[in-house]
C-alpha cells in the first residue's frame, strides 16, 4: 500500500494505466433521479388532510361562540347576536357536512382547501364585520387561514388566499360596524390607527406565510432526500445479500445435480457404444462441472463472513481499488497510529463503503493530480480523512454541506465527469455514516483542496476479539 502524508501531494504518474469501472454515487435504484428532480422542484405543496381543517374549524366555532358568550352574557356589551350567530352557524353546518362527506378521508385536493381557507377567511371577517371591524383584538384571526395555506398549499394557491385576506383587510378599515362598547357613545379608533393595524396585519401575514412556506419547505425536502437515501442503502445491502442468495441456490440444487449424476452414469454404462454413450458421459462431466461450481458458493458464505473483518489497510484498500490505476489522478491510502499499538480490525459495513465511496468520487471529480486517504487511530476513536488537491469547497457553502440540495456544482462547473450534482451525495453520505456512529465534517485545507473527515468511537466499527 502507498503510504504518504497529508502535506505532501507529488506530480502525476508518467504510466498511462486504463482504471477499471468505478463505482458511482449518482446510480440510484430505478428513475429515481428523474423522480427525485421532478418532486424537488415540487416541495412546499405537500398538501393538507381534510380532517385537519375539519379539526381547526371546530376549534375555530367552539372558540367564537365562546368569545360571543363571554362578551355578550357576562360582560354585558351590547353585540349583534343574530348575524353573529347566523355566521358561526354556517361554519359549524358547513363543517357537519363536511364530517360526513367521504372527503374527510383523503387528503384534500389543492383547490379544495384553498376553497375551504378561503371561506373561513371570509366568515372570520364577516364575524369582524359586525363587531367593530378592525377595531376588534380578534382581527388577528384573519392570519390563521393565511398561515396554514403557505405552509400546505402550492405557492400560487397560497399566494391567491393571502391576496384574498389583504383586500378584505383593506375592506375592514373602511367597512364595520362600531366596536361593542358600554355606555351611550360609539367606540371608533381613528383611521390612522386603523391605517396601523391593517400595515401590520399585511407584515404579520407575510412573515408568517414566508416563515411557514420555508418550513414546511424544508420539511419536504428533508424528507424526500431520507426517502432516497433509504433507497440506496436497501439497494447496497441487497447487493451484499446476494452472496447469501448464491449460497442458499447452491444448497438446494444440490441434490437435483447429484441425482442427474447418477443417473447419467448409468445410461453410460448400460448403453452400446455410440454418440448416445457419448452424450451421456457428456452429460455427466457437465453435472460434475456444475457441482463444482455450486461447492465454490457453497463456501463463499464462510469467505463473505471472513471479508465482514477487515484491517484498517484492507479496508482502505477496498475504498482505493475502483480508483487505483488512474492515468491523471493518483488515489494513494496511509494508515497512521501510536507506534506502541497495532491497527484495528474493523466491520466492513455496507453503508461506510457506499459513503466513502461516494465521497472520493466527489473528489476525483475535482482533485488535480492526487488524492490522499488517511486513517487515523488511537485508543478511542478511528478517523477516516479523505483529502484532495483540488479548489476546495465554495465558502458561501460550506457551513451548510451536508444539508440536501446544497451543491457546489449545479451547472457541472469544473467536474472531471460532468455530473451536474443536485446536492444529495453528500448529504446520502454524512447521513449513512452518522448511521454508523460517526461524526462527520467538512472544511478546507489549509494550503489548498477539500477534506471531509469521519470520526467514530471505536467501538462503534472496531471488530473485537
Amino acid at each position: 500500500m502507498a503510504t504518504t502524508t497529508v502535506e505532501s501531494l507529488e506530480g502525476v504518474p508518467d504510466v498511462a494505466v486504463t482504471p477499471p469501472p468505478r463505482p458511482s454515487s449518482h446510480d440510484l435504484p430505478g428513475d429515481t433521479l428523474d423522480d427525485i428532480d421532478a418532486q424537488a422542484h415540487g416541495v412546499g405543496a405537500g398538501g393538507i388532510r381534510t380532517r385537519t381543517l375539519i379539526v381547526l374549524r371546530l376549534l375555530g366555532v367552539v372558540g367564537q361562540a365562546a368569545a360571543i358568550v363571554f362578551v355578550g352574557g357576562i360582560l354585558r356589551f351590547p353585540l349583534p347576536y343574530l348575524p353573529c350567530a347566523i355566521l358561526v352557524g354556517v361554519s359549524a353546518l358547513f363543517n357537519l357536512l363536511l364530517m360526513i362527506s367521504p372527503a374527510s378521508r383523503r387528503l384534500a385536493k389543492p383547490w379544495e382547501a384553498g376553497a375551504q381557507l378561503v371561506f373561513d377567511l371570509l366568515q372570520i371577517a364577516g364575524l369582524l364585520l359586525f363587531t367593530g371591524g378592525l377595531s376588534n383584538p380578534f382581527c388577528v384571526l384573519m392570519l390563521v387561514p393565511v398561515t396554514v395555506a403557505f405552509a400546505t398549499l402550492p405557492p400560487r394557491w397560497a399566494m391567491a388566499l393571502g391576496v384574498i385576506a389583504a383586500s378584505l383587510c383593506l375592506t375592514l378599515m373602511f367597512a364595520g360596524a362600531p366596536l361593542p362598547w358600554p355606555g351611550p357613545d360609539p367606540f371608533r379608533l381613528p383611521m390612522l390607527y386603523r391605517l396601523g393595524v391593517v400595515c401590520a396585519l399585511l407584515l404579520a401575514m407575510a412573515v408568517t406565510g414566508g416563515f411557514s412556506f420555508w418550513t414546511a419547505n424544508r420539511a419536504s425536502e428533508m424528507e424526500l432526500a431520507l426517502h432516497v437515501t433509504e433507497r440506496v442503502l436497501a439497494r447496497e445491502q441487497r447487493i451484499s445479500a446476494l452472496g447469501a442468495l448464491a449460497a442458499a441456490a447452491a444448497h438446494e440444487l444440490g441434490t437435483p445435480l447429484t441425482t442427474i449424476t447418477v443417473v447419467a452414469k448409468e445410461l453410460a454404462r448400460e448403453t452400446p457404444e455410440g454418440p448416445l454413450r457419448e452424450d451421456a458421459w457428456l452429460l455427466m462431466d457437465e453435472a460434475q462441472r456444475c457441482r463444482g461450481i455450486l461447492k465454490r458458493l457453497t463456501d463463499a458464505p464462510e469467505e463473505a463472513e471472513a471479508d465482514q473483518r477487515l484491517s484498517l489497510e484492507e479496508f482502505l484498500d477496498d475504498i482505493v481499488a475502483p480508483f487505483d490505476g488512474d492515468p491523471v489522478v493518483r488515489v494513494e491510502a496511509l494508515v497512521s497510529g501510536p507506534a506502541d499499538m497495532p491497527a484495528p480490525d474493523i466491520w466492513r459495513r455496507t453503508e461506510i463503503i457506499h459513503a466513502l465511496n461516494s465521497i472520493v468520487e466527489n473528489a476525483f471529480d475535482f482533485a488535480k493530480t492526487e488524492i490522499l486517504i488517511a486513517a487515523k487511530f488511537d485508543d478511542r476513536h478511528i478517523t477516516i480523512q479523505v483529502q484532495d488537491d483540488g479548489p476546495g469547497f465554495a465558502p458561501e457553502v460550506l457551513d451548510r454541506l451536508g444539508d440536501p440540495y446544497v451543491t457546489t456544482r449545479p451547472g457541472a462547473e469544473g467536474s472531471r465527469s460532468g455530473h451536474q450534482g443536485m446536492g444529495l451525495g453528500f448529504f446520502i453520505a454524512k447521513t449513512l455514516l452518522e448511521r454508523t456512529g460517526a461524526v462527520v465534517n467538512f472544511r478546507n485545507g489549509r494550503r489548498r483542496g477539500a477534506i471531509v473527515a469521519a470520526r467514530w468511537p471505536r467501538a462503534a466499527i472496531e471488530v473485537e476479539d
